[in-house]
Order: structure tokens, then sequence, then C-alpha cells
């Protein structure tokens, strides 16, 4: 057996009973509680599975500590609530099922039917009714493709384009003061761009949403019998029986407004009382993103100037990179350090051509 390979995967398993235990202590819904106590379960028995295991080859089982990704999901689940970090923690799951060699198909399923759970592409909870099923997708829904995602790249788009910005105005030995105003001139320029593309995805999402909002309500009052087949047919497609599904169903659409809503959640994959945010929210969170990015390495040249103030800037931005880097990681899984680095290497990269760019052109011009 491979220890190096039993121990990342016994951290890993460690790492998903903790997260889902946290998970479930700030939950408010009961129900839901109790599905990530189910999932922290499931994955405290793979832990003793690898403990085992590692200890029959000779290995000595560690003690166990929260890997960094896992203290800053459960910090942030803590302070914005489950939902925020659930997008990150489904993408883990898949890949995790993926890692088992075939012998271990049983804990290879468990990881599978966790993503599928956390996902809501079946009734892998078992034993959820239709309406809180409906409650979490509904959640999971509500992020908007992950705001946490959003927020990491919206920051890192601002420190890379205007350090390459800033590092092409420095290479042409532009003075102080004219790289400060076309720093923050690019940072004005870049946020306000981000800006309004951001309020025009949302508030044409929202407008679509609307629309088929209104669509769906009057299929509700002409076609109900029609509608209820499609309750009937989603419910059976989460695994429950038909007679269920059926008597789900026609609860459901006893009440005009709780049908249209489960109906929008269950069918449209809308959130009625949300409709993807809003416009103005999303503009100014991506607006405020992108400038604490593109502040970063025009910090130093308010105080300095010279190369003196190109290296404070390229080190201020490579640490701001390296956290960018280190963000990603809780998408991803991969290892802080290298994840950080390769941030830090593409980034200093793209200033250097700029950089170097900038020179060109500055010596043209002087020639």
């Amino acid at each position: 057996m491979d220890l190096r390979r039993a121990m990342a995967t016994l951290r890993d398993e460690r790492d998903g009973a903790a997260l889902y235990e946290a998970l479930a202590a700030v939950e408010r819904e009961p129900r839901l509680a109790e599905v990530y106590r189910r999932l922290a379960e499931v994955e405290r028995r793979h832990a003793q599975v690898w403990s085992t295991r590692i200890a029959d080859a000779g290995g000595r089982v560690p003690a166990y500590r929260p890997s960094l990704r896992t203290r800053l999901l459960i910090g942030l689940a803590g302070r914005f609530g489950p939902g925020f970090v659930l997008p990150s923690i489904t993408g883990v799951e898949r890949a995790d099922a993926g890692r088992y060699a075939p012998e271990d198909r049983a804990l290879a399923a468990d990881e599978a039917s966790h993503a599928r759970v956390l996902s809501q592409v079946t009734a892998a909870t078992g034993g959820l009714s239709g309406a809180v099923l409906a409650q979490l997708e509904g959640r999971h829904r509500a992020i908007g493709g992950n705001a946490l995602r959003a927020a990491v790249l919206g920051a890192n788009d601002g420190l890379v384009s205007n350090l390459s910005l800033v590092m092409g105005v420095a290479g042409a030995e532009l003075s102080g003061r004219a790289i400060i105003i076309t720093g923050f001139a690019g940072l004005l320029a870049g946020a306000i761009s981000m800006a309004l593309g951001e309020w025009l995805s949302v508030q044409s999402a929202r407008e679509l949403y609307q629309h088929q909002l209104r669509t769906e309500a009057a299929e509700i009052r002409d076609i109900p019998e029609e509608e209820a087949r499609e309750l009937v047919l989603i419910y059976q497609a989460r695994g429950l029986p038909e007679d269920q599904a059926r008597a789900l169903a026609a609860q459901i659409m006893s009440d005009e407004a709780r049908a249209l809503d489960t109906l929008a959640r269950e069918e449209l994959g809308i959130v009625p009382g949300e409709l993807g945010g809003s416009a103005w929210e999303a503009a100014g969170a991506s607006f405020l993103l992108f400038a604490l990015g593109a502040v970063v390495p025009v910090v130093p040249f308010l105080f300095l100037d010279g190369t003196p103030a190109v290296l404070a800037s390229l080190a201020m931005s490579a640490v701001g990179l390296f956290a960018v880097g280190a963000g990603i990681t809780l998408f991803t899984a991969r290892p802080v350090a290298a994840s950080g680095l390769r941030q830090v290497i593409f980034g200093l990269a793209a200033a250097a051509v700029t950089y170097t760019i900038g020179r060109l052109i500055g010596v043209n011009l002087e020639g």
C-alpha cells in the first residue's frame, strides 16, 4: 500500500467529517442538519477504514488537525451559512469519487452519493420529503453560481489587470505621479466595467426569471393536471415510489402559491423570492472586489518612487496573488502552496511582459 497516498486520503476523510459536523452545527433547518450529520458519520467510517489500513501496513496514524482549507470553509459557513460553501464542497466530492482503486468501490460509491446529495440530482439522502428536497435545491441555486468563487476571481481580475497596467507604465519610466494617476484610472475603469457587466447580467437574468414565473403561473391555472404530472415525474426521478410521488404532487398542487414556488424550484431552477439576487448588490460587490485587488499594486507608489516603488509593488502583488491562489484551493482542494505559487508565477509573468513592452515603448519615444 502507498502510505503517502493513504495518509492524504485519511486527512481528506477527517476533514470531510469535521466540515459536515460544522455545517450541521450552523444549519437552522433540523432535517438538513441531520443530512450533514449523516454525511459526517460516513466520512468518519471512511477515516476509520484508512486508519486501520495504515496501522496494518506499519504506519503511524497521526493526530488530526484540520487543514487550512477546512478551517476556512468552516469559518465561512459559520459567518454566511452552509449554502455559501456548498458548491465548492460538491465539486470536491465529485472528484473524490474517482480517486479510489477498483477494490474500493464501496468507498467510491459513498463519495459519489455525497455529491448527488449536495447537488440534489437524486434522493440519496434516503427518506427526505419532496418539500425538503426542494428546499435543498433552492439553497444551492440561491448562491447564484457560487458567490465565494466570484469573490476570489473578482479580486484576482483587479489585481492582475492593474498590476500589468502599472508595470507597463513604470517600464516606460513615467513619473510616480503619472503611475498613480494611471493606476487609479485603471482601477476605476475596470471596476466600473465589471460592475456594469454584473448589473446587466443579473438584471437580464431577473427579467428572464420573471417571465418564466408568469408563464408557469399561467400553466398552473390553465393546465394543472399537466403540471401535477410533471411534479410526479420529478419526484419519481428523485427516488420516490409512484404512489408517494402522486400524493405529494396532489398536496402541493392544492395550493396555487405553493405549487408555483415548488415548480419554479424543481422545474425551472428558480428561487422565486430571490430571482438571482439584487442587480445593484451584485454590481456593488463586483466593483468593490475588483477595486480591492486593483489597489494593491498602486499603494507603494503613494509612498515610494522609482525602483523601490516598483519592487514594493511587485512584492505586495505577489502576496496578494498568493492569497488568491490559496483562495482558489477552496474549490479545487489542491495544496495551498502549489496553487498560491502558480498564481504568483502567472501574475508576475504578465507584469514582466507589460513592463518590458512599456520599457521598449518608452525608449523608442525618447529616441
